[in-house]
């Protein structure tokens, strides 16, 4: 079995630690020859690989390099697979895109709504930039981007890219949710076998199978609505704004029980519910800064401190396994079946070819080849057509520079719909985000004063 050269971009996250644990758990099924980093904050970067380079040498004693860089040469050469996570204006950004949208009573969350735009349109650029850049130097190397928002960035690589058959966008929202479907069917989450239709962050589990083909969806809604819904994830499980997410899975499966949700249909469904939950002063973001943050921060010290893992709780969580496990896949032709986005090309028979959808695919050393889903019911269909008519327009807005594509697309989006509205977020949006963004300029012949 082959080991690969693996490079991690966006090195400096406080997920990466994490994912050299999910590294050091699946080694068996996607064996390293070595680990580079890349980031362009080399101080947030070195602390992290500092940390990380302890932990290999305890756990992974046969990896052959390790080591981390700036430089972009360097770090994509000789590249077999490059995972992607970087969050263009880092979490001071990720604040101001969940408080402007609450003025207005709008939805303040990082990749749904007015937040998900503003955070797509900085992504955007460096993502279309990185893979160039990774193409330049190893231009056979598997890409998986989980960059958020995934939606919209799989959008725009998709038209960028058109050709690349070895750029794979990922979300590992729908395993995260199959985690706590596990634990209520008393399995391991890889033992369970879904299917699954919609846009990322915007989809439906169908049914739930096991590998013996036990069909478990409705033991899940049973349980869900009756004993509850709570996320087991390692990552998530004690997180007080994730708990709230899962509880509110009960209410969405209890109004449409058809199918099970993914947990972010939540703000598109319930947008005013949403709202007042939300406190301005104390976003997610800033719980984030204040939490996992220092936390992951605290952690590395301390393993540099001691030179050792002696001291911490090192955790293996399925943002990391899961990539692991689909480019294993990718690697050695395994055929294993992953949730992933693909370019529908009548994957769901009645929405258009030109969509990235998120569905079960089979992954091999060629590619994703996803599951017919066939054609989708008149409420799913019309959720799914105006949410991707949003996630097109924000795309169009970053190619044509346009502010009316912009808030035509915050018009469409469910967490806002009001023109008014759409347009005083935008112009808060433009002006917070005026050393990310595009400049976006109105259309003189329908402009109108606002």
């Amino acid at each position: 079995m082959k080991r690969q050269n693996l490079v991690v971009v966006g090195a400096g996250s406080t997920y990466t630690i994490g994912m050299i644990m999910s590294l050091i758990a699946e080694k068996e099924q996607f064996p390293l020859k070595s680990i580079t980093f890349y980031d362009t904050d080399a101080d947030r970067q070195e602390q992290v690989a500092k940390a990380s380079e302890i932990i290999l040498k305890e756990r992974y004693p046969e990896l052959e390099s390790f080591h981390y860089t700036t430089d972009k040469q360097e770090a994509f050469s000789n590249a077999d697979f490059v995972f992607i996570q970087i969050r263009t204006g880092g979490l001071a950004m990720r604040e101001k895109d969940e408080q402007i949208p609450l003025r207005y009573d709008a939805v303040g969350q990082e990749t749904c709504g007015p937040g998900g735009m503003a955070y797509g349109l900085r992504s955007i650029g460096d993502m279309i930039q990185l893979v160039n850049d990774v193409r330049s130097f190893s231009p056979d190397a598997w890409i998986l981007n989980y960059t958020n928002p995934a939606a919209i960035v799989a959008e725009a690589l998709r038209r960028e890219f058109p050709e690349d058959n070895k750029l794979l966008n990922i979300c590992d929202m729908p395993a995260a949710i199959m985690v706590s479907y596990a634990s209520i069917l008393g399995k391991e989450v890889f033992d369970l076998v879904p299917e699954y239709f919609g846009l990322n962050h915007f989809g439906w589990f169908t049914k739930i199978y096991d590998k013996q083909g036990v069909d478990h969806t409705n033991t899940l809604k049973r349980a869900i609505t009756e004993d509850g819904f709570i996320p087991e994830d390692a990552e998530i499980a004690n997180d007080p704004n994730w708990i709230k997410t899962f509880k509110q899975v009960e209410q969405m499966v209890t109004d449409f029980p058809e199918y099970l949700p993914n947990t972010y249909l939540q703000y598109y469904l319930y947008p005013s519910q949403m709202v007042e939950k939300e406190d301005p002063a104390n976003t997610r973001a800033r719980q984030v800064i204040n939490g996992r943050e220092k936390r992951v921060h605290t952690l590395a010290d301390q393993i540099i401190k001691d030179g050792s893992t002696e001291n911490v709780e090192l955790e293996v969580d399925i943002h990391g396994r899961y990539m692991v496990r689909v480019a294993a896949s990718m690697a050695y032709n395994n055929g294993d079946i992953f949730i992933v986005m693909v370019e529908n090309n009548g994957t769901i028979a009645n929405l258009q070819d030109d969509v990235m959808v998120e569905v079960p695919a089979m992954i091999t050393n060629r590619g994703p080849k996803p599951f017919s889903v066939g054609n989708i019911s008149t409420f799913y269909k019309g959720l799914i057509e105006n949410q991707l008519a949003y996630e097109k327009l924000v795309v169009d807005a970053y190619e044509q520079n346009s502010y009316e594509k912009a808030l035509q697309a915050l018009t469409l989006n469910r967490t806002v719909v009001d023109v008014p509205k759409a347009r005083k977020i935008l112009d808060d949006l433009i002006d917070a985000n005026k050393d990310y963004w595009p400049t976006l300029h109105a259309n003189k012949q329908h402009a109108v004063t606002s």
